[in-house]
């Protein structure tokens, strides 16, 4: 922190190792209640979408998990209002307030089953709760310590602000694991996957009197005292061309970017791991636990490193990796996971003959969507059994026909079906295939001793390196780019639609490449897209910051 004046550090008005240890184990905290759905998601599937089969509910389960993500903006220009106006430490107190409440609660919603659509739609408002939430912490915990720190340790305070999100993922991927570990898979469906979010309750009580220790951050009170403190944040961000133009360059250059990597290493391949590839819950997690366990250092480690070289080098670093080595890092996990899988699909290609007016893009962000077609049902049921396939044109208005070697299996049309009827259609047509399937030697599961650990892990390393070189020093060059009176809602609202928008729907969009090309790879391009974005942005127009005063 230094003075408008001279530069010089002043001192902080609240020691710097409590700072950085309050504001880093607060927002970890509340990173875990924003995993934890992500960590059950199929789970949730099974207990709030029983109506539905199990790969159809899968989607729409993550559907409702990006609802989190679609709202986190919001909470950016709400807490990023409050923080801007009124101060950092009360803006960012009570998003983990909300956040541990909407948790908390989680875990008490009744099923499907026992109050039908109504739990749907509780589970639903939860997760906007959630994302509001969310959307305030971020800006506010990475403002907080940026504006303790002296200029040539920003990054690696800041770095322990980007270490929370790994400690709350592993804190999530952890507690359902062992909970995993200590019952039946029967008993964790049926009440098991509830112990994770009733945790919170404990957690929620240590982030408040944690953050209750807090005082203003010293950058604020100086801002306020000389009258510096902005009247209409959304007025001076949005409708001034000087921080909206730098508003935006942020969200090109790095946000777009952090959004598609970061989740695409930590929840994506979780999805891929275990949906695609058959691994068992209890080995995706194991996987995802190590990774996550080993990013923790590297944020630390690339933050502190951009405090020698340069935010931009870092960062540019980060994104360029992930371009390279994201094709790579995808065919090794998968041919480590499950490698008779491969040899199936090498020896008896699967192939879907439909017409192609009755193929849908299988995307729903609603979760309201319904596939009802024979060609959709065929490619829904092979995406979920992990199976690659071709599609070919058949005539107009010829049924839908899934070849697998010399097997022929027809799936018909549900359109204008009823739900059950459609579902008891899509069963009768997936155990067909799936039969199948077994017959020209695709493995129903990944067999575990045929793992390739080594594999999976060398297909790991490259996306968690690339993802913390990218995340490491993101805070500290976001805190630098925007001036104090307006910095939380500048910093905030691009990192959400880009993280919060970008990454929330990264899981659903991968899907949905995937059901509809039937490349098990296809999902992997959405990352290209936007990762090819920021780099050119980047090395365009993305200034170095390091060392700026944020007076």
């Amino acid at each position: 922190m230094e003075t408008a004046a001279t530069g010089a550090p002043t001192k902080p008005a609240t020691p710097m190792r409590t700072v950085v240890l309050a504001s880093s184990t607060g927002t970890a905290f509340e990173w875990y209640d924003f995993f934890i759905y992500g960590a059950v998601a199929p789970t949730i599937a099974k207990n709030f979408f029983s109506e539905l089969d199990p790969t159809a509910g899968l989607i729409v389960s993550l559907a409702i998990f990006a609802t989190g993500f679609l709202f986190r903006p919001l909470g950016a220009l709400i807490f990023g209002r409050l923080g801007d106006r009124f101060g950092r430490k009360g803006a960012f107190l009570a998003t983990v307030v909300i956040m541990g409440g909407a948790t908390f609660a989680m875990g008490l919603l009744p099923t499907y089953d026992q109050i039908g659509g109504a739990a749907v739609a509780l589970l639903i408002f939860l997760r906007i709760l959630q994302g509001t939430a969310v959307g305030g912490e971020y800006g506010g915990a990475a403002i907080y310590v940026a504006e303790h720190a002296t200029p040539e340790r920003r990054g690696l305070s800041t770095g322990w602000i980007q270490a929370s999100a790994a400690f709350g993922l592993l804190g999530a991927q952890g507690i359902v694991l062992f909970t995993r570990t200590q019952m039946s898979p029967e008993a964790f469906d049926a009440w098991g996957w509830r112990v994770p979010f009733l945790l919170s309750a404990g957690l929620l009580a240590i982030s408040i009197w944690m953050r209750l220790q807090l005082k203003e951050s010293p950058e604020f009170v100086k801002a306020k005292e000389e009258g510096r403190l902005s009247q209409a944040p959304y007025a001076d961000v949005f409708l001034r061309w000087k921080n909206l133009k730098v508003v935006l360059i942020a969200l090109f250059s790095v946000l777009f970017a952090q959004g598609a990597i970061w989740w695409c290493a930590f929840f994506y391949t979780q999805i891929f791991l275990e949906s695609s590839m058959k691994l068992s819950p209890i080995f995706t997690n194991i996987v995802l636990l190590s990774a996550t366990l080993v990013s923790i250092p590297l944020y630390v480690f690339f933050a502190w490193l951009s405090d020698k070289v340069g935010r931009k080098p870092v960062i540019l670093f980060g994104i360029g990796l992930a371009l390279i080595s994201i094709f790579p890092s995808f065919q090794f996990m998968a041919r480590g996971a499950n490698p008779a899988l491969f040899e199936a699909i090498e020896a008896t290609p699967v192939a879907v003959h439909a017409d192609p007016a009755s193929c849908s893009f299988q995307f729903d962000p609603l979760g309201q969507a319904r596939y009802t077609s024979g060609c959709d049902i065929a490619r829904t049921i092979l995406r979920g059994s992990g199976v690659a396939y071709d599609t070919f044109d058949a005539p107009p208005g010829s049924a839908t026909e899934v070849r697998v070697g010399g097997a022929a299996v027809r799936a018909p049309e549900g359109v204008g079906l009823s739900r059950e009827q459609i579902s008891e259609q899509t069963g009768q047509v997936a155990a067909a295939i799936r039969s199948a399937l077994v017959e020209a030697g695709y493995p129903t599961e990944a067999n575990r001793d045929d793992v390739n650990w080594p594999l999976i892990a060398l297909g790991l390393v490259a996306l968690v390196v690339a993802a913390t070189a990218l995340y490491g020093p993101q805070a500290a060059a976001l805190v630098e780019l925007f001036p104090t009176n307006v910095r939380y809602t500048a910093l905030s609202v691009p990192y959400h639609i880009g993280v919060g928008w970008v990454g929330g729907f990264m899981p659903m969009m991968g899907v949905a490449l995937v059901a509809a090309t039937g490349d098990l790879f296809a999902g992997l391009w959405y990352l290209v897209f936007f990762a090819g974005i920021s780099l050119v942005c980047c090395l365009l127009f993305f200034p170095e910051t390091k060392g700026r005063s944020l007076t």
